[in-house]
């Protein structure tokens, strides 16, 4: 007899349910962490006229929908972020889902996946807004990343730690001394800081997964900056603005996460390594 997490609309809808509350809730950290606020207290209110926002109008992204974008209260357009980070997460969580299922070492390794695409995309909101990593997100990955990797690491039988703390410093070394180096100016501290755990967290996967990530943001972080270079909006005289790097970390370690092993396999084959 089929049971329920064996049924493809049962996984899933429960899925992507769980991805969009967790999205409602990155929206209050988005808003508020930068800030230094509390993301429990108040209660979330209107950006707009700071009305508190009724339960009914806080069900994710139907709310949106049912409001056609508008406050109840002030008719003031909802920022798109709000509606398209509930999206996302419950997209990054149906995502996660479905790539893990029917695998058991990938069951192990979900949590910790699941915490990276929630934490990943209040990250990069934050990051692109305020051009910034704050710690209060950042440092609690740390202990997340060790318990999720043990949790993996007696799943899936195996104990890859070298791997891990190789990923972790073929991540921090090279983005570190970018730092140094420009003291500051080409490489912001938070994505150092950053770099550790999404570092390790590869490496579990392969030192090739964690090497094609660092490589893929920066050709991700290459190809934008020559965009923006070519785009006057971007430029000021002779300055230009600054580029958010977190994101091409977030978004080079997701996907090597998904397809790094194949494009690892695919380059050592074309060369003749294989």
């Amino acid at each position: 007899m089929m049971t329920a997490f064996h049924d493809p609309a049962f996984f899933t809808l429960t899925c992507t349910a769980l991805g969009l509350i967790v999205g409602s809730f990155l929206n209050v950290v988005i808003a508020r962490v930068p800030q230094g606020g509390s993301v429990v207290r108040p209660r979330s209110r209107c950006p707009g006229c700071d009305s508190p926002i009724a339960p009914r109008d806080n069900i994710p992204l139907l709310s949106w929908l049912l409001l056609a974008g508008k406050c109840r209260s002030c008719s003031k357009p909802i920022p798109m972020v709000y509606p398209l980070v509930e999206a996302g997460t419950g997209l990054g969580w149906l995502a996660v889902g479905l790539w893990a299922v029917g695998d058991p070492e990938r069951w192990w390794i979900a949590p910790l996946a699941l915490a990276w695409v929630s934490a990943g995309i209040a990250l990069l909101v934050i990051d692109i807004q305020h051009h910034r990593l704050p710690n209060a997100l950042v440092y609690p990955m740390y202990p997340i990343t060790v318990v999720g990797l043990m949790l993996a690491d007696v799943g899936a039988g195996q104990s890859p730690w070298s791997s891990v703390i190789g990923g972790a410093l073929l991540w921090v070394v090279p983005l570190g001394l970018i730092y140094v180096l420009t003291r500051g100016r080409g490489m912001g501290l938070g994505d150092v800081k950053i770099a550790v755990p999404l570092g390790a967290t590869l490496g579990w996967f392969g030192m090739p997964v964690a090497l094609v990530g660092l490589i893929g943001a920066f050709v991700l972080g290459a190809l934008v900056g020559v965009i923006a270079l070519t785009r006057s909006s971007w430029a000021a005289g002779n300055r230009v603005r600054r580029i958010a790097f977190g994101p091409f970390l977030l978004a080079g370690a997701a996907a090597s996460a998904v397809w790094g092993a194949s494009l690892w396999q695919g380059y050592v084959t074309f060369v003749g390594l294989a």
